[in-house]
């Protein structure tokens, strides 16, 4: 059975999810996590998206982002960004194989307050984990850059 087409709206963010295969752990060390967070740097460069929120967990990843370049923009850059960490991962590892769980998952999300609670909402992902007991003390995600002004060059500020 043929795959659906991605929906592409423009002038709209899209709440993205790409899950390790499995349930698989992703994210081993601290190391893991910064280069995953050059990548998502680097790959915003290219692809000129903007990205104003993310949550780096375990097993999978949250990001939201806005391409004004379109969906090709949106789709090369999570396809750089996940085949990129994955090469890193296996040969850091010593495994091979797929690291992602099918295609990521993109819906849209028009700006305004919905964005905004979304992005409170995926920040707060580690919380309903029971990782931490506060946002503050989770480092892989925006959220100390939104709320503490704490510096991150990978997000871009949010315009809703």
């Amino acid at each position: 059975m043929p795959r659906s087409a991605r929906i592409f709206i423009d002038n709209a963010c899209y709440h993205i999810i790409t899950k390790g295969i499995q349930k698989q752990v992703v994210f081993r060390e601290e190391a893991d996590y910064l280069h995953y967070l050059q990548l998502l740097h680097k790959y915003k460069v290219k692809y000129r998206c903007l990205i104003y929120g993310y949550c780096l967990m375990g097993t999978h990843v949250h990001i939201v982002l806005e391409s004004p370049s379109g969906l090709k923009a949106m789709s090369s850059f999570m396809h750089g960004l996940n085949q990129s960490y994955a090469m890193k991962f296996n040969s850091k590892y010593k495994t091979n194989g797929h690291l992602w769980q099918n295609r990521y998952k993109n819906f849209a999300v028009l700006k305004g307050d919905y964005l905004i609670n979304l992005i409170s909402y995926i920040e707060f992902n580690p919380i309903r984990a029971k990782i931490v007991p506060k946002p503050e003390d989770y480092q892989w995600s925006s959220y100390r850059w939104r709320a503490l002004g704490e510096k991150n060059t990978v997000l871009d500020a949010c315009i809703t």
